[in-house]
C-alpha cells in the first residue's frame, strides 16, 4: 500500500555506507581498517562494503593495501574530504521526480507546472548544504564516535 513517507528523499544504502567507511576510518585515522572489522562495528554486511571501499580507492578518499597485515585509511585528510562532493559522486538518479529526466517524462501539466522548478531548487540547497561540511565536521565528536565504533586489535601472528 501506497504511504506519503515512501516518497521521502533518501540517499542510497551506497552512500549511507560511502560516509559511514570514510567516518570510521576518520575516527580510527592512526590504525589501518578491514572491510570485516567496519562491516562488524556497524552490524552491516562485509559484502556490501566490498563494492564502496572500491568506489572510495578509486576516488583517492582512501588507500587500500592487500595481503596479510593489509586494509585500509583514508586517503585525505578528513578536513579535504567534501561530503557534498561525495555525495554527488554516489548518487547516481538525482531525479527526484519524472520531469526531472525530460527524455522519458510522461508527465501531462510538465509545461505549465512550477514543481520541476521548486524541486530542482530544494536539490541544490541540499547539496549547498553538504557543500559546506567536510569529514572533519563528522568525525568532531571523535571521541564519542570511537567508543561507539570501536577496532578490535589484531591478533599478533
Amino acid at each position: 500500500m501506497f504511504s506519503p513517507r515512501d516518497t521521502l528523499m533518501r540517499l542510497t544504502t551506497f552512500s549511507d555506507y560511502s560516509l559511514r567507511v570514510l567516518i570510521y576510518l576518520g575516527v580510527h585515522d592512526e590504525e589501518i581498517a578491514t572491510v570485516q572489522q567496519i562491516a562488524d562495528a556497524y552490524g552491516i554486511s562485509a559484502n556490501h562494503l566490498m563494492k564502496v571501499v572500491h568506489y572510495l580507492a578509486q576516488g583517492g578518499y582512501i588507500e587500500t593495501a592487500r595481503g596479510k597485515g593489509g586494509g585500509m585509511r583514508l586517503g585525505l585528510a578528513p578536513e579535504k574530504i567534501n561530503i557534498g562532493e561525495l555525495v554527488r559522486g554516489t548518487e547516481d538518479n538525482r531525479k527526484l521526480v519524472e520531469c526531472f529526466d525530460r527524455d522519458n517524462s510522461d508527465c501531462r501539466i510538465e509545461a505549465a507546472c512550477v514543481l520541476r522548478g521548486m524541486l530542482g531548487r530544494a536539490l541544490e540547497a541540499f547539496f549547498a548544504t553538504l557543500d559546506a561540511y567536510t569529514l572533519a565536521d563528522l568525525i568532531a565528536p571523535k571521541a564519542r564516535l570511537a567508543n561507539m565504533l570501536v577496532l578490535p586489535r589484531r591478533r599478533a601472528g
